[in-house]
């Protein structure tokens, strides 16, 4: 499976942004998506997941209520929606899938290029 996100871009705070992510290859109900992001000096910080099928999501609480994640199957593309952007929402944001079982990066592989979101004050 070959990931590559996209839809970043420079936003004001209280905007939303949709992100995307082509999925490509073979793709499985079972398989897990999450989206990440990461800021410089720092780790990658996971902060959503979703099975193929769409029976599973989980967020992580610092964006669950604001963040959501999609899955257009037919399309083989990933989204996440972005709403009332704050500036520490800056970040280089990247899709993976899940090869072992846990939420951390070290359970994902298959990373493609991130997509910069810059969220101006």
């Amino acid at each position: 499976v070959q990931l590559q996100a996209s839809g970043g871009g420079l936003v004001q705070a209280g905007d939303s942004l949709r992100l995307t992510c082509a999925v490509s290859g073979r793709t499985f109900s079972g398989m897990f998506l999450g989206w990440f992001r990461q800021t410089s000096g720092k780790e990658r910080e996971f902060l959503a997941g979703l099975s193929w099928s769409g029976q599973t999501t989980y967020y992580a609480d610092s964006v669950k209520g604001r963040f959501t994640i999609s899955r257009d199957s037919a399309k083989n593309t990933l989204y996440l929606q972005l709403n009332t952007l704050k500036p520490e929402d800056t970040a280089v944001y990247y899709c993976a899938v899940r090869i072992g079982y846990g939420l951390t990066p070290a359970h994902f592989g298959s990373w493609g290029q991130g997509t910069q979101v810059t969220v101006s004050s």
